[in-house]
């Protein structure tokens, strides 16, 4: 459990790797994925790299597999997922692997060249049947002596009409359906209207051969008399791109070759139904191994990119690799390569030396399935630095407790609860389906975050005792209306009760209150015209009290840090400055609010200070204010000594914290010795002060913090840098500038959760006295009927707004409760992810890189 509150202890170490056994080497590292590759060949352009002829023939396989996975899934066939982890074939068997993968992707290519000229030739034989079969309509047609009439038209107006008339030219084809206005009009223009065109559209859609899609096309027919007609027809046609196909002139030749048509289609829809037979039993076992394909292509594909960030040995028999790992797991590494060594057949074991480093280490969490959520949660903050605190496992439990503050309903935790204990309980399945919808993929990877949240929203919503508005009497109120006259408490009669809607119950009449409610805020506040001034002041306080724990908490933590580095002097003037001035303030505040609590009953209550405005002349040193008097004796004396302090604190952050930094680069400059007869004596700080500047080596070098800047390895490299004292002390000062103000600002964000909690309840009461009290107003059968509707709109409302938009407004502000006033008391955040070469990737089914 100790490894979730600080990133894994990291080490770099060096690999030397056969060159026979690095393969399996590295293939069995990236099983169990625990190491880090670094480039050894920064330098090396990625085409000069040993293992590119490797790489590239991996990744034209993975190019015929996508090929082969875009063939599939056009043909509608699912490809199976047995979730198989096929082991890493050997290299020898890239061979055999491309050569399968060759030969099915040129027999689908070739099934498809085939399959598409076939298509094209049905599609110009059913285009030619529907010409033949219209166009003998149309001659049919013009027999008819009143078109003959009309076809007169193009002979001469000079020649007699008894004359015979002359022989008319035509042409058949087929156009697609939505260019015909277009093709008539240009047809009429061009030939000056000497033509005549007769159209009919084709019924049933045809496929397009090269593209698959369905198109609508009709058959056209065009009379014209002359050679140059002909040639300007013919050519406005192939402009329209209209198929144009010989037609017999002679009703026998036309019949004939209908009936030869027809009998090759029917060979021809033979012949294709055979070929999409053989493709899809093609594709079908394809799509059973194609899965396990990409696995084993892009395995071999990540161990040769791997391998190229390795140092090959001068002697061509050795790999030299770096990576970091985590310590704890340097046992797995060292059997993962011996299992790799004899795997790979070579007798020369693998060698894995830890190697001391200057460098920092990539920060390193390791999570499980509930914990991953909420560490994702501070990873998107910023990765933490090397060994600094983790924030994650106190946010497992103070964000979905600030989200249920601001969100506090017992029936919409209930909806939430089981929303994601549904989730929790069918992952395994959910998991298997894979879906790919972005939002579900989103809320699935929080359900354990969304559950706490649901959960500790039903526990808030039982202190505020709000369930979708209404409150529950489950314990009986502690107030107590006694109608009979005679006895001690109110003395109303059923009469006063039944004529006023206005009654004012006072506390400190006996019998009145009883006693407080057992749990939570006594019911009888739902119906109180006060109610809302009431829950103002509590869950204004309430927010107060829970930012400034929440702060202090924060600050505590940043003491575990300074510890860990063995940094005393952030210690004695940064942690105790910071925290005392917190305490001595808001602190002080958080008490007072407590002691006025405690200190006033209902009779004495309306004799209370304001704690606002004796905060305000706490700071302004007023306490002859006589509005509002003290709470306790000696309030004043106590309260000036308390600001004098916290105002002694800022100085010490400010001021001596940068004069001890210039004295301690004094000191490490004058760290060198003296000769005296050659004999080198040290002139440094004694034992008590060397202490004081010891720093831990895997300490993370940031330039935000001036000692670790001052004390790390790379400043003992480069002594003779001069300490620049100006920037050290505007550094600080804005520290400390920052430190102050933001515990003014951020004890004032923490207001946010009195916002949205008072925000959710009375929208909530809005949802409920606008919707819901219209179907229960009315008591007739018909009412049943309304209320059902009222209802379904009721819940859906409640699941769009109250839960889905007010949850995640409530889940943002959270974050940023947590990012920015709790998170930069103590976490840098300025560290890089531990990116481990790992199968994993390719297992979970993310093919794409």
């Amino acid at each position: 459990m100790g490894q979730l509150f600080r990133s894994e202890e990291m080490t770099l170490a060096q690999l030397f790797l056969q060159s026979e056994a690095a393969y399996c080497c590295v293939s069995e590292l990236g099983e169990i994925g625990m190491v880090q590759f670094r480039d050894l060949n920064p330098d090396v352009n990625v085409f000069q790299r040993k293992f590119v002829n490797e790489v590239r023939r991996c990744e034209e396989m993975d190019r015929k597999l996508r090929f082969v996975e875009k063939e599939i899934k056009k043909a509608n066939l699912a490809i199976l997922d047995t979730g198989e982890n096929p082991e890493v074939p050997f290299p020898r068997d890239m061979i055999d692997l491309e050569a399968t993968f060759e030969k099915l992707e040129n027999e689908l290519k070739e099934i498809n060249t085939n399959q598409e000229a076939l298509k094209k030739n049905f599609l110009e034989l059913t285009e030619l049947k529907h010409i033949l079969r219209r166009t003998q309509q149309f001659f049919d047609e013009m027999e008819d002596p009143s078109l003959l009439e009309e076809s007169s038209t193009f002979l001469d107006p000079n020649e007699p009409i008894r004359a015979a008339p002359q022989r008319l030219g035509f042409v058949a084809g087929v156009i697609g359906r939505e260019r015909i206005p277009t093709f008539e009009r240009m047809l009429w223009r061009v030939c000056r209207g000497n033509v005549f065109l007769r159209q009919a559209d084709i019924e049933d859609p045809l496929e397009d051969p090269t593209t698959g899609d369905q198109v609508h096309k009709s058959v056209f027919i065009i009379f014209f008399q002359g050679d140059q007609l002909k040639n300007r027809v013919k050519k406005i046609c192939e402009g329209f791109r209209a198929t144009l196909y010989p037609c017999p002139e002679t009703p026998q030749e036309r019949k004939e070759m209908l009936a030869g048509v027809n009998a090759r289609i029917d060979d021809l829809q033979m012949v294709l139904n055979q070929t999409e037979d053989h493709r899809q039993r093609v594709l079908q076992a394809a799509a059973k191994t194609v899965r396990v394909w990409f696995i084993k292509v892009r395995k071999m594909k990540a161990i040769y990119h791997t391998l190229n960030l390795c140092n090959i040995d001068v002697t061509q028999k050795c790999l030299i690799a770096e990576v970091w790992c985590p310590v704890s797991d340097m046992d797995s590494i060292q059997f993962a390569l011996r299992r790799g060594t004899e795997k790979s057949g070579s007798t020369v074991p693998s060698i894995l030396n830890s190697m001391q480093t200057k460098q920092t280490p990539p920060t390193y969490n390791k999570t499980n399935k509930f914990t991953s959520g909420f560490q994702n949660i501070v990873d998107a903050y910023g990765i933490g630095s090397y060994r600094e605190i983790n924030p994650a496992p106190y946010t497992i439990i103070t964000f979905p407790f600030l989200f249920a503050v601001m969100f506090g309903d017992l029936g919409h935790g209930a909806l939430m609860t089981a929303a994601a204990l549904y989730l929790v309980l069918r992952e395994s399945r959910l998991m298997a389906q894979k879906n790919d919808n972005e939002i579900f993929t989103m809320v699935f990877a929080g359900r354990y975050i969304i559950l706490l949240m649901g959960i500790f929203s039903m526990y808030t919503g039982l202190i505020y005792n709000d369930c979708f508005s209404k409150a529950l009497n489950i314990f009986g109120s502690g107030w107590s209306v006694r109608p009979m006259f005679g006895e001690r408490g109110a003395n109303w009669s059923f009469t006063t009760l039944s004529e006023n809607h206005v009654l004012q119950l006072d506390p400190a009449v006996d019998g009145v209150f009883k006693g407080p409610y057992p749990i939570g805020i006594d019911p009888i506040w739902s119906i109180s015209i006060n109610k809302l001034t009431f829950l103002n002041s509590f869950k204004m306080k309430m927010s107060v009290i829970l930012g400034v724990i929440h702060m202090l908490f924060g600050v505590s933590l940043s003491l575990f840090n300074h510890l860990y580095f063995k940094k005393p002097l952030n210690i004695y003037l940064g942690f105790i400055p910071e925290i005392v001035f917190m305490s001595c303030l808001f602190g002080y505040l958080v008490i007072l609010i407590f002691f006025k609590w405690v200190s006033f009953d209902a009779r004495t209550s309306k004799d209370a200070p304001s704690l606002l405005i004796a905060f305000i002349n706490m700071f302004l040193f007023q306490y002859s204010d006589p509005s509002n008097k003290p709470l306790y004796r000696g309030q004043m004396g106590l309260q000036i000594f308390l600001v004098i302090i916290a105002l002694a604190c800022v100085p010490c952050m400010l001021i001596v914290k940068t004069l001890v930094l210039r004295r301690q680069y004094l000191w490490q400059k004058h760290l060198g010795t003296q000769n005296f007869g050659g004999i080198r004596v040290s002139n440094g700080p004694t034992e008590d002060e060397a202490g004081i500047i010891q720093h831990d080596h895997l300490a993370p070098q940031t330039e935000d913090d001036p000692e670790t800047c001052l004390l790390s390895p790379a400043f003992k490299e480069h002594e003779e840098e001069e300490f620049n004292f100006t920037d050290v002390a505007v550094h600080q000062a804005i520290h400390t500038i920052e430190y102050c103000l933001g515990c003014i600002s951020n004890t004032a964000s923490y207001l946010r959760l009195w916002a949205l909690s008072l925000a959710h309840a009375q929208l909530s009461e809005v949802l409920w006295s606008m919707v819901m009290r219209i179907g229960l107003s009315s008591r007739s059968f018909g009412g049943f009927i309304l209320l059902a509707l009222i209802f379904f709109f009721f819940a859906v409302l409640t699941v769009a707004i109250l839960l889905i938009m007010e949850g995640l407004s409530a889940f943002l502000h959270a974050l940023r409760l947590h990012w920015v006033e709790f998170q930069n008391k103590f976490y840098g955040g300025q560290g890089f992810k531990f990116l481990p070469f790992t199968f994993e990737s390719i297992l979970d089914g993310r093919f794409e890189e």
